[in-house]
């Protein structure tokens, strides 16, 4: 048993509460001076950041006026679309808009603040917030509404767990994120070195490397321009990656030849000279296709004499300084005065030189940005991870919920979130099909293709073959090999759990190594997958009388029940800790089987008592605390 689940048996042996979020939290309403705080630490939805990166500081603040001031440990959420996914667990005393609504707990006591962020975080509520949502142009999320979600109040003990289990994954996701940047830090270095050529190579201006012009943008009012546009059109949203896969825009033929667009060929850089993402970035993108661009981009097709990769490379690279020496002052936009970038000198080797150059920053820009092989995915996989873990921790908080997997996550995952709760809460509630193929042996189809045989040397058990947990053959029937293939049946491999599921419903046994039987009419052949599940483990829990009162006697209640449909052993719900915990109950309850079974162990009375101490300890093992429904 885990400590965790000697916790939640001392503190809530009835299962969680779950509550309404108004009646652990309320909203800020404190309004002061924007003059009272630090202006770094004025958030709105502009400079606030998604999960725990916090927020910037803001390129607006008010001069004037009243904000709502929030407190450290308060949870700041975005209010408008598209921001709704940014919260965050403010660390410091600052001052908010209507935009973004500041969350404060009533009771520190009853719910920690990092537990209730990881919640509000979760997809569920996310989902809730938008589905709730109004307006049409610019919808926010419900104030009232936001504070109806129910949400699960675990005891304090297992909140900070559960904090502690999520924060690990995020504290993977900063240490590979800090790696990243490690990484594109040293192909910076890597790259400034080795374009660091001012007098060894010729030197020249950026307009001699190629032929250099601008775009436009077709008219939007026009929907023949755009409606099932094919041909990509850039503009600033799109240079977020130093080598571009597509456009979020496309236009059509016709706003080509009317709105008299340039189609640029593939293999052409593009540069951002009007944008506020100019204020600390100049963007520079490399374009493998043909396309169009708007009029905040220019486009340089190179020359003969230069290799399109040098040409990105030299200018990315150089990015930082011509950002400084060409950029406007003043203005409303951040713009750079181009005849400055174009008179911007950098070296330019022979195209030998080019091409070796190419090859080496290719290979350190593809360690950094290549979503394939470089530690972007990485990051992204444990992210993804990370929130999977989050939801799935959050909805079992409830005592007693069972695990429902999906069909479309993959095995291992399954097994790992399996592990999570296992860890977390002790056991997990999962449904036998989760864990198990349970399919019908034989039935009809037995005895019309099959006769048995007093000659026969295959064994073929039968429902009354199987009795208190073990295969009973003292009335065995035995048929010919050729009957196997005339059912296409194979034989039951070791670890196979029988049960009874027609006539004398509910016996099971499990097939060992040295049993060699073949079929099993009317029979339900359940195979386990023994990475979540000891099949001895499962055959003990078959024979409690707790899974008899709460499952099958459920079933048997009615006086047509002669059997029980393979869908509904399929849903028979099961109480699954570790591997290691079953094995360790295993053990312990074949030392009471064996004392209990062996005749020469002692007097008949002796047996008995055996009998009914192993019945108390196998029922005592195998109980878990569930919330009444």
């Amino acid at each position: 048993m885990s400590k965790l689940d000697e916790l939640i048996e001392e503190l809530c042996p009835a299962g969680v509460q779950y509550k309404k979020l108004n009646e652990i939290a309320h909203y800020a309403k404190k309004r002061i001076d924007i003059t009272e705080i630090d202006k770094n630490t004025y958030v709105g939805v502009e400079n606030l950041l998604q999960n725990k990166q916090g927020k910037t500081v803001a390129s607006s603040v008010p001069n004037s006026g009243k904000v709502i001031r929030f407190e450290i440990g308060d949870i700041l959420i975005g209010n408008i679309r598209p921001y709704l996914r940014k919260i965050w667990l403010s660390d410091c005393i600052g001052g908010t808009n209507g935009d973004v609504l500041a969350i404060q707990i009533n009771d520190r006591t009853e719910i920690t603040p990092e537990f209730l962020y990881y919640v509000i975080s979760s997809e569920k509520f996310f989902l809730y917030d938008v589905q709730n949502s109004r307006g049409v142009k610019m919808p926010r999320g419900d104030k009232d509404v936001v504070m109806k979600y129910k949400l699960p109040v675990p005891p304090l003990e297992v909140q900070c767990e559960i904090v502690h289990i999520l924060d690990s994954f995020t504290l993977l996701t900063a240490e590979l994120t800090a790696e990243l940047t490690a990484r594109k830090k040293q192909y910076e270095f890597y790259r400034d070195k080795v374009l660091s050529h001012d007098g060894i190579y010729p030197m020249k201006p950026l307009a001699e490397l190629g032929k250099w012009s601008g775009g436009k943008t077709p008219s939007m009012s026009e929907k023949s321009f755009w409606d099932q546009g094919t041909i990509p059109w850039i503009s600033s949203k799109d240079m977020k990656s130093s080598t571009l896969e597509d456009t979020q825009d496309h236009i059509t033929e016709k706003a080509v030849k009317e709105a008299s667009m340039t189609v640029y060929p593939a293999n052409s850089i593009a540069v951002v000279t009007r944008s506020g993402i100019l204020k600390h970035t100049f963007p520079v993108a490399y374009v493998p296709f043909e396309t169009t661009i708007n009029q905040d981009i220019k486009m340089l097709v190179v020359n003969e004499d230069i290799l399109p990769r040098y040409a990105f490379h030299v200018i990315q690279g150089k990015g930082n300084d011509i950002l400084v020496k060409t950029k406007k002052q003043g203005g409303t936009v951040d713009s750079l005065d181009f005849q400055k970038v174009l008179a911007y000198k950098v070296p330019v080797p022979s195209k030998d030189v080019q091409s070796k150059l190419v090859e080496v920053l290719d290979n350190f820009e593809s360690i950094c940005t290549d979503l394939n092989i470089g530690l972007p995915a990485e990051i992204e996989a444990r992210q993804k991870q990370y929130e999977y873990y989050r939801d799935l921790l959050l909805t079992f908080a409830e005592t007693g919920s069972t695990l429902m997997t999906d069909r479309q996550t993959d095995r291992q995952t399954e097994l790992s979130a399996i592990k999570l709760i296992q860890y977390v809460f002790g056991y997990v509630s999962i449904e036998l099909g989760a864990i198990a193929t349970v399919t019908k042996l034989a039935g009809y189809e037995f005895t019309k293709y099959v006769t048995y045989s007093d000659e026969g040397k295959i064994i073929a058990l039968r429902g009354l073959n199987v009795k208190n947990g073990k295969i009973d053959l003292t009335d065995v029937k035995y048929i010919d090999k050729s009957d196997l293939t005339k059912l296409n049946r194979s034989k039951l491999c070791s670890g196979d759990m029988l049960f009874t599921y027609v006539g004398t419903i509910g016996q099971v046994a499990v097939i060992n190594e040295n049993d060699k039987y073949y079929l099993a009419p009317n029979v339900a052949l359940i195979r386990a997958d023994t990475q979540f599940v000891n099949p001895e483990y499962m055959r003990y829990f078959f024979q409690t009388n707790t899974f008899w009162d709460t499952q099958i006697n459920r079933l048997l209640q009615s006086s047509s029940m002669k059997n029980i449909p393979m869908e509904k052993i399929r849903k028979f719900v099961l109480q699954i800790p570790s591997i290691e915990e079953q094995n360790r109950i295993v053990e312990v309850l074949n030392r009471f089987d064996t004392l209990c079974n062996d005749l020469s162990a002692g007097l008949p009375a002796e047996i008995k008592a055996r009998q009914k101490q192993y019945e108390y300890y196998r029922d005592k093992l195998l109980s878990f605390k569930e919330l009444p429904k």
